[in-house]
């Protein structure tokens, strides 16, 4: 008797019709992302084809590498929505931002009010190289503020590989839990993909994102998922309709 392995699926056949991302770099010339308005309208078009309907640009607020204010990016996302609306885009589009977690940023939240995803919801990240020294301080004073961390691709923090006891400890502090899509393709390696798959089956996971900063991005949604069970990865997909503006 023969017996046939099932085809693994792509990633852009799990996208729900209607899903909607919370993190992109989608504004225009801005930070790493997009590079001008023709580059955003491509890649908006793109990711619709697989499903998206709503967008949230998170542009990078890193001191010393991208020194975005909260004016510049609504600056930024005023002229991006003409743009749009002159290409008859009629997708909600909207901007955040992603805000690197260190001192500079609790004076931010401490002296002005942030830009969200949601409400009171607001998306966060850390150095890829070390986690901050002060990072479950920060994060208490961040909900002291009155703010729900989401901390973006915790999967890529290479630094929890041989630590997923701090994933836990992560939740248990009050963070919520983002994951790259791409990340369940292999797009940012072996170890990032078995740590995702983790995260996802101990259900760690709140959210999802695209964190699309350029076309190869874009395009690696076609890519295969290794792993055979998608189940809790389609509840994460449709847990982001939470944040439908």
């Amino acid at each position: 008797m023969l017996f046939f392995n099932k085809p693994k699926v792509a990633l852009a056949d799990l996208i729900p019709d209607g899903y909607i991302d919370i993190h992109s770099h989608l504004l225009p010339g801005i930070d790493d992302g997009a590079k001008d308005e023709n580059d955003t309208l491509l890649l908006i078009n793109t990711l619709k084809e697989y499903g998206f309907s709503q967008f949230t640009a998170t542009p990078h607020i890193l001191p010393g590498v991208w020194n975005n204010t909260k004016e510049g990016i609504l600056q930024k996302e005023e002229s991006t929505l003409s743009f749009l609306r002159e290409q008859n885009i009629t997708s909600p589009f909207k901007a955040a931002a992603e805000h690197l977690m260190d001192d500079t940023f609790v004076e931010l939240f401490k002296s002005e009010s942030l830009l969200t995803l949601k409400d009171n919801y607001v998306l966060v990240e850390m150095s890829y190289i070390n986690p901050p020294i002060n990072l479950y301080d920060i994060l208490f004073e961040l909900q002291v503020a009155g703010y729900k961390p989401v901390l973006a691709h915790p999967e890529r923090y290479l630094f929890y590989h041989s630590k997923f006891e701090e994933y836990y400890r992560l939740k248990k502090a009050g963070c919520l839990l983002q994951l790259n899509l791409l990340s369940v393709t292999g797009y940012y390696g072996e170890g990032v993909l078995k740590t995702a798959e983790r995260l996802l089956n101990e259900k760690l996971i709140d959210f999802t994102g695209s964190d699309t900063h350029h076309m190869k991005h874009a395009t690696a949604f076609k890519s295969k998922i290794p792993f055979k069970k998608h189940d809790a990865l389609k509840d994460a997909l449709k847990n982001n309709a939470f944040f439908k503006f």
